[in-house]
């Protein structure tokens, strides 16, 4: 466990069982010991603190937002495959199991051919300092706002040919909550929406043809419904139970380490960067920069 303070890093190590405390980031890296680094702090400092592990020799899982721009994320994916060192980007929702049930479902044709979604996520967060504050890439979007789009590439795998987006901002400057339309190649479309001041009900419907699909928490997936064009429940395949869902994102990352890859299949470099542009995109048409860009 590394920290920029000694004292809070022994008191979490204590918390949850950790061997170690690192009393700064500098002192973590150059472990020898140390494999891979799960790199959570403010969206502000990933770009740093990835950079730092990858020039000390360190695998990297890196949270969502993966880095603040593109061109952050293709700078890292550039060095880690200079080093052979892996890079991935730590959204829990794609290594899930309930990703391939989506899919089989989908596959399946039980719904027919899918032609829209919509999806949101929301929570009371605005008291929250990380997420308030421009200097740290605060705001819905790059937080809870990406939940939704990386939904909808899940989903939908075309080209995004048009991006419709709008907000309400914070008086800081950062988006307390917003809309994003997404429109894709193959005439498929998302209408998403994320938000930090209120709760909302997390959920995702992918309307197809002959029905829908309901998946409950986009989030952290509770269950998945599905329904025929009457509104008829016809199936409720089961969710397999987990530790806390972190679980997968790290066996992926072990798998690939043990391979000798650069990245994880369940979501490779193309795809985090396919997301880090549209984030850029939809920031473009608000006018909202961070001073750390």
């Amino acid at each position: 466990m590394g920290s920029r303070s000694l004292d809070r890093a022994k008191a979490f190590a204590d918390r949850w069982g950790f061997q170690k405390a690192y009393g700064s980031y500098e002192e973590l890296v150059r472990d020898k010991e140390v494999e891979l680094v799960y790199v959570a702090s403010p969206h502000s400092h990933h770009y740093e603190h990835a950079r730092l592990c990858l020039e000390n020799g360190k695998h990297v899982l890196l949270e969502k937002a993966f880095t603040v721009n593109a061109r952050q994320a293709e700078e890292l994916m550039r060095m880690a495959k200079e080093r052979g060192l892996l890079l991935a980007e730590a959204i829990w929702t794609r290594y899930m199991p309930s990703r391939t049930i989506l899919e089989q479902l989908i596959d399946s044709g039980i719904i027919g051919e899918p032609v829209s979604l919509v999806a949101n996520l929301g929570y009371a967060m605005r008291h929250k300092e990380r997420l308030v504050k421009p200097e740290l890439a605060g705001g819905a979007l790059l937080d809870v706002g990406v939940y939704p789009i990386h939904f909808a590439l899940m989903v939908f795998h075309s080209k995004v040919v048009k991006v419709d987006a709008d907000a309400l901002f914070s008086p800081e400057g950062v988006d307390w909550t917003n809309s994003v339309t997404l429109t894709f190649e193959d005439g498929k479309l998302a209408v998403l929406h994320s938000t930090m001041l209120s709760p909302t009900d997390r959920l995702g419907v992918v309307y197809g043809e002959k029905g829908y699909i309901e998946v409950h928490n986009i989030n952290n997936c509770e269950a998945i419904r599905v329904y025929d064009a009457d509104h008829r429940l016809i199936a409720a395949p089961p969710v397999p139970e987990q530790i806390n869902g972190y679980e997968y994102e790290v066996l992926s990352c072990m798998r690939a380490i043990a391979a000798g890859q650069t990245e994880c299949e369940e979501i490779p470099h193309a795809e985090t960067l396919r997301v880090m542009k549209l984030l850029d995109a939809i920031r473009a048409q608000w006018g909202m920069h961070f001073p750390c860009e």
